[in-house]
Formats: C-alpha cells, structure tokens, sequence
C-alpha cells in the first residue's frame, strides 16, 4: 500500500510489568567483534566522480572508526527486504546494504552521484540516461553494471513479487535499454518533476548473479551479496540484528565518505514494548533513544544517569521536514460530507488544553498540512482554529442539525452519532476531552479501539468516520496522492477523507510539470489554503524538533542530525570516541559528574 510509505504508526502499549526481548546472554550480542580494517585502495583517483572528491560539510573531520552502536527497535521485522516490507528498521538495514543510482547532497539537496558516475536528461525531460561507476563492485568482488539495473527493474515490476507499493513509481516509464555493460537509460510516459528522483535515489539496486532464479518474496533475511558499506553478520528473531562495516567497501577511499560509516558494528536490538525498552536504555544495553513521548521526555527522562550528565538529554533543530497528525473525517459518509460540520468538529477540539494538560505544553498546535514551511520568518496565512462552543454551535445549526427534545441533534428524524476508529490505548485520553465538549452539544460518539492490523485494513477501505492518522513529508512536497481526487477512491491510498476538489485537482496537475523549486513551493501553499478551508482533519499539533536520549561515548559533527537529518543520522556520522567512553565509565564507578553539554542545538543558516 503507498499509504503505508508515509503513514507513521504511534501503537507501543507501555508495560511496567514484562520482561526483556534482548539479554546479555544472547550469543554475539554484546561481543565487540575485532576491529574492521579497511583494504587499499588500488583504483584511480581520476575516476572519482568530482562531486565526490569534495569534502563532505556534514562530516566532522575528527571522526574515527570502530566501535558500536546500539539502536532500539520497536519489533522485529517481518522482513529485512525493504521492498517487500516498508518498516522502519529494515529501511535503516536495506539502505545500508544496498544503494541508489544518485544520492542528495545534504547541504544543498543537489543530486550528487553514488553507483552512477553520471547522467544525462533531455531536454524534453523524458529520458534519463546513467552511466554507472566502474569502480562499484559488489561484495563478492563482481562489478556492478547495466544487467542489475534492469533486473533490478524486472524484479520490481513482476506482478508475482510483493514489490506493488514501488510498481506505482515504475508504472511512469518505459522498460530500460541496456545501451552497453555500464550505460542504461529510461524513458518515461509522462513529464513530472519528481521523475528523475523517482528512478535514481529511490531504487536500490540489486546483484542479478545472486538474486536471479529465485523466489525474491522469500528473500527476507540472508543478503550475501551487497554493494553497500554494511552487511548482516548476525541475527537472532526478536532479539537483534548486527551489521557490520565493509573494509572492502568500494566507495571507502571516495574524499566525500570520509567522516561516514564510522561504527564498525551496528546493533538493532529488539524490544517489544516501549517502557521495557526505556528501562533498557537507562541500563545502558541501548545507546540511542529518539523520544517520541511527552511523557517520557518529561516524566521518565530522570535519575541518576540524567542528573550526573551521563545520558544526553538533547532537543535538536534543523530543517527536517514536517508533517501533520490529526483526526481524519471521512467525507464519504453523509455525516461528514458538510463542510459546515467538519469545521464545527475542529472548534470542538481545546488543543492548547490539551498540550498544557495532557501533553506537558510539549508541542505546537498545527495550522497548515506544511507545517515546516512557515518555522522561519515567513507568516502562515491559514487562520488558526480556535476551541469554539458557541461557533461550533452556530456551524452545526447552519447545518440542519438541531437538538431535539433530549437536546440530542438531530437532522431529518437521525441523531448525530458516529464511532472513532482508534489503534492505541494511549491517545483516548484525547478523544475523551473532545467527546466531552461534544456531549454539551447532543453529539453522541463513541470509540471503538483495534490493533493495529485491523485498524489498518478498517482504513484501507475507508471503513471508518473519524480516526487519527499522522503522515511524514518530505524535503520536496508531492502533494498528489494525499489529495488528488482520483485517490479518493481508490483503497490503500493517503486520501483518508476522501477529498475532491476541482480546483486542488488543477493545481496538483499544474504542480507534476513544474521544475522550479520556489514556484512548485508556492502552489503547494495554494493547495495548503484550499485544502485547509475544507477542514478534512481535525489537525492537531508538531514538534519542531527531535527529542534525543543517548549516552556519551560518541563524537558528533557539529550539527547532530544535520540540516535535513532525523535519529538515524547518528549512525551514518556519529563515531565511537575512546576516551569520552574511558570518562563515561569512571564517571559511572565513581558515580560523578560528567562535563555539560549542549541540550538544545539549532541549525544556524
């Protein structure tokens, strides 16, 4: 499903009373394998793509190899192969082992080359042409050439594989010709802007020698054959899984990787419950812990370890993008069709109560569905909802629903009722305030709380009045799926209200053929408006930042996370640093303080 590329779940039940997933005596687990130690080099530095002779401005030069790091992981994977399964963690994983044809480079997001050396689009912007590093090898020591990009290709688009969220991509082009052993190009049937970075960072590519004949939905865990800096040495189901750095890595004398791939081990371990993992943490059997709880940032980040400065407690700003959460209405269904009583729904909702009681005044309320256009100094034109009984009334009124003698609205003979879909225990202690403010109105609701596999095949279908859904973005806005008209209804999609409007339609047309940044931004803003005066959602609130946890034994570039980064920054330019690990454990023994540190770090433009 698409949807299932951006829809963030929020579904961890907290426990005080379950035992640990992962334990010391797990075999491999703890053990610090002996150190990686990187091959020669013997290519031509002349043959180094230019952009990549350059030195990286994200990598900190002082960066060293070795060491490990462990990361939480909420479950163990049904599958490491990313496009059979979109999970978190085993996008980190296949993204480790495999690559692109191009990368962003992370400061100026210009496309910038990774297994292609080059390309070349025509200027009808119809056909890419690549033309691949002959210095990419894959670990068996094999070139990387033309013949994996189209079987690659040829995997994707087989209709047998489970690969259907990428074949909505592929669908835009034409089947690549081989033009020689290390040149391929692609055609493609319609213009649009995002086609080129569609095709090039998007698709990872695959080895043919190691995947052809092969039953690839069965292709899940061993990946023997890889081209990226990492590969899987080790894993133990529910437990972990351990990567480990390639010293044979084709790019690793390639200037711009200098201060990347540091960690000579990389620990997913498992634990399926959040408080579990938490008091794991705060053991130290976890080295990182993103915060996505306010709870837990305000109420569980505490003790020792916090107050002698062994665990970093930091808020990180940057350019990361941004995107909503809120209570989806569905507009198929009569009871949310009305604007009138959409609108009436958000004036139900006291959201700064709700962040200063229940959210610990942790968050922003959210007012556009691109909330990270307007964090600088550029003025958001959306009026904000404001918590409204009396409006609420008024709309609801204009809208033929008027109470009855029990003062129960009603319009036509039927009461105003509808049920909430739910998928965690946690978030009902919002909707109970809503409801509340509901009742004084005569709107009988109620809430109907699944797991999250029949939350998500209730949704799929569209199966639901109101429910609560959080959606990602990205650094370049595609506005079409979440909107398009043609989405509505068409099962598994993003448009979860079912909007259609005409105008949107257009602008979302005008917007696939624009290349110019500034101005495709402008009509996304203009649909922002449009979309926004239709209240589909009950939008809620953002944080602006990431919230980290992490002991410290590592080295950072300066900006943690980067300008556009999020956690999984951390392992692909934080490094293991001796000496700070030798003062953390004296520390620890003699139970004092470290040094201070920065808790809250910006990107500075």
């Amino acid at each position: 499903m698409r949807k299932s590329l951006l829809l963030l779940y929020s579904f961890l039940i907290l426990s005080l009373f379950s035992v640990f997933q992962c334990s010391e005596s797990d075999s491999g687990q703890e053990t610090l394998s002996s150190k990686v130690e990187d091959l020669p080099w013997t290519g031509d530095e002349k043959t180094i793509p230019g952009a990549l002779r350059e030195t990286n401005p994200i990598a900190s030069p002082e960066a060293k190899k070795g060491g490990r790091i462990r990361i939480y992981s909420h479950q163990f994977p049904k599958s490491l192969n990313y496009y059979l399964d979109q999970f978190t963690t085993t996008a980190r994983i296949f993204t480790s082992l495999y690559e692109p044809l191009t990368a962003y480079h992370p400061v100026t997001l210009e496309t910038i080359p990774y297994l292609a050396k080059a390309w070349k689009i025509s200027p009808d912007k119809r056909k890419f042409t690549f033309y691949l590093d002959q210095n990419a090898k894959w670990s068996d020591g094999k070139p990387v050439t033309a013949d994996d990009v189209l079987f690659t290709y040829d995997t994707i688009m087989n209709p047998k594989n489970a690969t259907a969220v990428f074949r909505i991509v592929l669908t835009r082009f034409s089947k690549p010709v081989k033009e020689d052993d290390y040149t391929v190009s692609f055609e493609v049937k319609d213009v649009h802007w995002n086609n080129f970075n569609d095709l090039s960072s998007s698709i990872f590519i695959l080895p043919k020698h190691h995947f052809e004949g092969k039953d690839f939905n069965k292709e899940n865990f061993e990946f023997p054959v890889v081209s990226g800096p990492y590969k899987i040495v080790e894993s133990k189901k529910n437990r972990y899984i351990k990567l480990e750095r390639r010293g044979d890595w084709w790019q690793r004398s390639y200037p711009f990787n200098k201060g990347r791939y540091n960690f000579d081990q990389i620990v997913y371990k498992v634990y399926n419950e959040e408080a579990v993992a938490l008091q794991a943490f705060k053991k130290g059997d976890i080295d990182i812990y993103p915060v996505y709880s306010a709870f837990v940032w305000v109420e569980e980040a505490k003790g020792e370890a916090f107050d002698r400065n062994w665990i970093a407690k930091q808020r990180v700003f940057n350019l990361k993008p941004i995107g909503f959460q809120g209570w989806a209405m569905n507009t198929r269904r009569d009871i949310f069709s009305d604007k009138r009583v959409r609108e009436a729904m958000a004036h139900l909702v006291d959201r700064r109560t709700m962040i200063d009681k229940l959210a610990y005044g942790e968050y922003d309320p959210t007012d556009s569905y691109y909330p990270d256009y307007y964090f600088g100094s550029e003025k958001n034109p959306n009026p904000p909802v404001t918590f409204d009984m009396k409006k609420a009334r008024k709309l609801l009124e204009e809208a033929g629903w008027k109470p009855n003698a029990q003062g129960i609205l009603e319009k036509n003979g039927k009461p105003f009722q509808f049920t909430i879909l739910d998928r965690d225990k946690k978030t009902e202690k919002y909707f109970t305030v809503f409801l509340e403010k509901a009742k004084e109105l005569g709107i009988s609701a109620n809430i109907d709380t699944l797991d999250l596999a029949a939350w998500s095949e209730r949704v799929d279908k569209y199966d639901f009045d109101m429910t609560w859904a959080a959606w990602g973005s990205g650094v370049f806005k595609d506005p079409e799926a979440q909107w398009h008209s043609k989405y509505a209804e068409e099962q598994g999609q993003p448009n979860l209200p079912g909007l259609k409007l005409s105008k949107v339609d257009s602008l979302i047309d005008k917007q696939k053929t624009e290349f110019d940044l500034a101005k495709r931004n402008s009509i996304v803003k203009e649909i922002d408006q449009l979309v926004y005066k239709e209240y589909p959602y009950v939008l809620l609130w953002h944080l602006p930042s990431t919230r980290l946890l992490y002991w410290r034994k590592y080295g950072q570039p300066s900006l943690p996370l980067g300008k556009y980064g999020d956690e999984s920054f951390s392992s692909d330019y934080w490094w293991y640093d001796e000496e700070m690990d030798s003062k953390l454990k004296k520390a620890v023994s003699d139970k004092s303080s470290l040094g201070e540190y920065r808790t809250e770090v910006k990107w500075v433009k």
